[in-house]
């Protein structure tokens, strides 16, 4: 069960914390991140933004023995659940889109959109995949700062780095997806 912390409490949440104590710090931080996703969606989206941010917590609480370690930490791996539940949504629609076994059907120019973004979506995934095996640090940050909605400083909390190495791997990551995403 999630209990409420005060300010206090959450601005203590250290190394060791249970999720179940930093969660609640960060809940309506989460909301609004996965509200922020979710204007990018078609309307009609059958992930809502409180099932987005309870399905990202339902991953975390699946890991056993980690000690989270405050909440840029929290936030930082929820944003990737969050993106995780959102790629494989958009993989399924993409699934279906190409038969799925139900009979074709005349879409209408509202489908076939939010059909482009689920691509989109997925040419993100696949085009962030394959930074992270370039440069797996400037893909964490992707995460943290797109998916995640963290400041610089968040992030460079999150992943033990530096803002000026935020900064540096963000510029660096933009351009390279930008490139990537151009070419495909």
């Amino acid at each position: 069960m999630l209990r409420r912390m005060t300010a206090p409490d959450a601005a203590s949440a250290a190394t060791g914390a249970s999720l179940d104590d930093v969660f609640p710090v960060v809940y309506e931080e989460l909301r609004r991140v996965a509200h922020r996703h979710f204007r990018a969606e078609a309307t009609g989206h059958t992930l809502g933004t409180t099932a987005l941010v309870h399905e990202a917590y339902l991953e975390l609480a699946r890991l056993d023995r980690v000690r989270w370690a405050g909440r840029a930490y929290v936030l930082a791996a929820a944003s990737r659940a969050m993106r995780r539940i959102l790629i494989d949504h958009a993989v399924a629609r993409r699934a279906q889109k190409r038969g799925g076994g139900a009979p074709s059907a005349a879409l209408d120019d509202a489908v076939a959109m939010a059909e482009s973004r689920g691509d989109d979506l997925v040419a993100l995934d696949e085009a962030l995949e394959r930074l992270a095996a370039a440069n797996a640090r400037c893909a964490q940050v992707v995460e943290c700062r797109f998916f995640g909605g963290l400041s610089v400083e968040e992030t460079a909390e999150a992943l033990g780095t530096s803002p000026a190495t935020v900064k540096r791997d963000w510029t660096l990551a933009r351009a390279w997806l930008n490139r990537e995403l151009g070419a495909a």
